[in-house]
């Protein structure tokens, strides 16, 4: 098909993706105020329902997707689909009536779209006692998933943000990183978790080591851990407030999954907590506030309410070229520990989800599937003293404790000749690339493969963490602060850009620093079962 030559430095990108991003979506998403507390705008006095907060799609595929906003007041939910701008011919999609019992929230589920289109949207929201009262649209763009083989895909992926004190900074001019990351025109952009930090509090000021001061856009929910719901809702405004965040949500379309910090720092389930600045010692509690908060803040296809037992971990289908397996390594895992059980049927996956993982893997007719981690595999994650947060815990041996499901997965992609898979993931506030290898392994019934790292996008910077040999991880590249908790000022915000090739298939990784440096290139071959 034909290409243009890119100017970002990010090689050839089909030249479809210059339809992609309308000047109506750009200049809409623009015109959204920054909200701030006591905001009064034109709407609201009118007594007319507003979407101030932007609009947002997700999990879209070749045929469906979903459409989220959020309302000031009671509404009814109304989206429009156009292949123009203009909006002529336009298709129309009856929502819900978003009210309080969702924070104002709604979503609407698209669905029988054609493949490989652009799809054009607008959210009208309209009082629901009075259909003529209704506010100004908000306008939006996606492009579904490619029917066929031939057509390229680009995706993005991060993650946290809005972590250790470091919020929406005016003087950075909030959240450069969104904007950077817009002008690649990506397909969709893959959240890998900490999406926010219930657990960490934004004060109006902080010193930098340098004397100077860095600030901070504050609200009442960010002033505090996050215990209630209100407050967890709170959280996912906060980031919304941020103009280059909404610019981003109209144009590209969200892949979102969680970690730890939508509940609080190393959670696990059935935890008690024992830290002051908590009333709520319960984290079963706080998580499942949580999760109701982020299912009413982000479009999750398996989510409530289309999906009321509330999965983060699903597959999300993206054409012939590239499967999405988003995992929950948060919500059905064991107890943190020093992590040398003999035998640990749960795992960090829990049985189901490992049964389903291995099961869709094996269905899977893509050629490439990418295995969204929200943890990594080989890298030494503690918790505290003892315990430890992630997969490894530094015993380079046989697999023990967590790593037990790992092997059993790996040995299950080998064996039933899965082609394709890569590991991406974020967590570790660095960027790297590790290619595991049963050669330098003491596991050795696994085929090679690639995990790529990166995040965060803004957030603090921490030191590279120790490799665990048991599953042979070499690391052709790392690239991390050398001292804990280093402010976005001094650098390391990182996101990573993945290409797939229509023509050829193949998968070319490119991690890159906020700022527009790639750092580190690497291609795949499509077809094998190791790389």
């Amino acid at each position: 098909m034909a290409e243009r030559t890119r100017s970002d430095g990010g090689g050839p990108a089909p030249a479809r993706r210059a339809v992609l991003r309308g000047s109506l979506a750009a200049s809409a998403a623009l015109s959204v105020p920054l909200l701030g507390a006591g905001s009064a705008p034109a709407q609201a006095r009118r007594g007319r329902p507003s979407a101030e907060w932007g609009v947002q799609a997700g999990d879209v595929t070749s045929s469906s997707g979903l459409v989220w906003v959020r309302s000031d007041r009671r509404a009814r939910m109304l989206v429009e689909t156009s292949a123009t701008e203009s909006f002529r011919h336009a298709r129309r999609w009856q929502g819900p009536v978003v009210g309080p019992d969702t924070d104002f929230t709604g979503r609407t589920p698209l669905r029988g779209l054609p493949p490989g289109e652009t799809v054009h949207y607008r959210v009208t929201l309209a009082d629901p006692d009075d259909p003529r009262r209704s506010g100004e649209p908000v306008y939006g763009t996606f492009r579904t998933a490619p029917a066929r083989r031939r057509e390229s895909v680009r995706f993005l992926w991060s993650g946290d943000l809005a972590g250790q004190g470091w919020g929406i900074n005016p003087d950075r001019g909030g959240y450069p990183i969104f904007e950077e990351m817009r002008r690649l025109h990506p397909d969709f952009f893959l959240c890998s978790g900490d999406t926010i930090y219930a657990d960490s509090p934004i004060t109006e000021k902080v010193e930098l080591p340098d004397g100077k001061i860095w600030r901070n856009v504050t609200t009442e929910e960010k002033s505090k851990v996050a215990e209630t719901l209100g407050e967890f809702r709170g959280n996912f405004r906060y980031n919304l407030l941020d103009e280059k965040l909404r610019r981003f949500n109209a144009q590209v379309p969200w892949i979102v999954q969680w970690d730890d910090h939508e509940v609080l720092n190393n959670w696990y389930p059935g935890e008690i907590l024992d830290d002051d600045r908590y009333t709520v010692k319960d984290v079963d509690t706080l998580a499942a506030r949580s999760l109701r908060a982020f299912s009413e803040y982000f479009p999750v296809s398996t989510l409530p309410p289309k999906d009321e037992e509330g999965r983060v971990y699903r597959v999300v289908h993206h054409g012939p070229l590239l499967d999405v397996f988003v995992l929950d390594m948060r919500s059905f895992r064991n107890k943190n520990s020093p992590g040398k059980q003999p035998d640990d049927a749960q795992g960090i996956l829990g049985e189901r989800q490992l049964k389903w993982l291995k099961r869709e893997l094996s269905r899977s007719r893509a050629v490439w599937k990418v295995i969204a981690s929200d943890m990594p595999l080989g890298l030494v994650v503690p918790d505290g003293k003892t315990d430890f947060e992630a997969v490894a815990q530094g015993d380079p041996g046989a697999p023990l404790g967590r790593e037990l499901q790992i092997a059993e997965l790996l040995r299950h992609i080998k064996r039933d000749r899965i082609t394709g898979t890569v590991w991406f993931t974020t967590d570790v506030h660095y960027t790297s690339a590790q290619r595991y290898d049963p050669e330098r392994a003491a596991f050795k019934d696994f085929a090679p493969f690639w995990e790529f790292v990166s995040g965060p996008m803004n957030a603090g910077g921490f030191a590279a963490l120790k490799l665990d040999g048991t599953f042979g991880p070499e690391q052709p590249f790392v690239k991390a602060p050398t001292k804990a908790n280093t402010p976005p000022t001094e650098g390391g915000q990182y996101f990573g850009q993945v290409d797939i090739d229509g023509e050829s298939g193949e998968l070319t990784v490119r991690l890159r620093e906020e700022g527009g440096e790639v750092l580190f290139t690497k291609t795949l071959q499509p077809g094998r079962v190791g790389q």
